[in-house]
């Protein structure tokens, strides 16, 4: 059990790489508190977790919105006294080139992507700093590392969220927080599918977002989830300030 008894709070976990975050946490004995916008799809996890035999609570929380992330995390320490784990995974696509790019949806996509990363350190690190210590673990991508075609805004927020986790670890690393990032290339998630929607040819473009990874398949939730786990226990322990790419062989071409 390489979380056994801790505490993870994990946001967007209401589907996708955030669903299966939790799952796999719970089964290494972590306690979890699965947040996320849509509160129905909060709950389910959370529902998913205690079928399973674990421990979990749904929290309600707009990760943009600063009262309601300091909350989620004040709530974190009322349920389970503490929080060891922070997984700041709560995030949106969006597939346009800077010139199209509208300026509302560029705010909305920083608000989302970076701003909920930032707040949910600013208010999870001074909690772990009375505990003396925690992992946070940030969910960034490969865009923000390489450029891919009619990604602005998405590529722009991720490579800012690999950059406050650097930042942030080298702030805390005195304290015994470890502060690490995911970058995954093109997962099966939701988020792939309502993107597929809204193309003529969704099997064409499944098959080109396939091909762009040397495996020749998208990655799964699950995979991208015991990437993280690995983060979140001991075996990182010498492990901070990183981004730990999962993408199919697509950044070594």
């Amino acid at each position: 059990m390489k979380l056994d008894q801790r505490v993870a709070v994990i946001t967007g976990a209401g589907s996708g790489i955030g669903r299966a975050m939790a799952l796999r946490f719970a089964s290494e004995g972590a306690r979890i508190m699965a947040a996320d916008v849509n509160g129905e799809a909060a709950a389910r996890t959370a529902d998913e977790v205690r079928a399973a035999g674990g421990e979990a609570e749904p929290f309600t929380a707009n990760v943009v919105e600063p009262e309601q992330v300091r909350a989620m995390v004040a709530a974190a320490k009322e349920r389970f006294g503490r929080v060891d784990i922070l997984c700041n995974n709560a995030g949106i696509g969006s597939t346009t080139s800077v010139v199209d790019q509208d300026p509302d949806e560029w705010d909305r996509v920083m608000a989302v992507n970076i701003k909920s990363v930032f707040l949910g350190c600013k208010y999870a690190v001074p909690l772990m700093l009375e505990q003396g210590g925690g992992v946070i673990i940030n969910t960034a991508s490969v865009a923000g590392m390489v450029g891919i075609v009619q990604r602005a805004a998405y590529s722009a927020s991720k490579g800012a969220v690999i950059a406050l986790t650097r930042q942030v670890a080298v702030d805390y690393v005195e304290h015994g927080i470890r502060v690490n990032c995911i970058c995954p290339g093109t997962v099966d998630s939701p988020w792939v599918g309502r993107l597929l929607a809204q193309v003529d040819d969704p099997d064409g473009l499944r098959r080109s977002l396939e091909a762009r990874q040397p495996m020749g398949r998208l990655g799964t939730p699950e995979e991208v989830a015991g990437a993280a786990l690995y983060l979140a226990s001991d075996d990182a322990a010498f492990i901070t300030g990183t981004g730990l790419v999962i993408d199919g062989g697509w950044t070594a071409k």
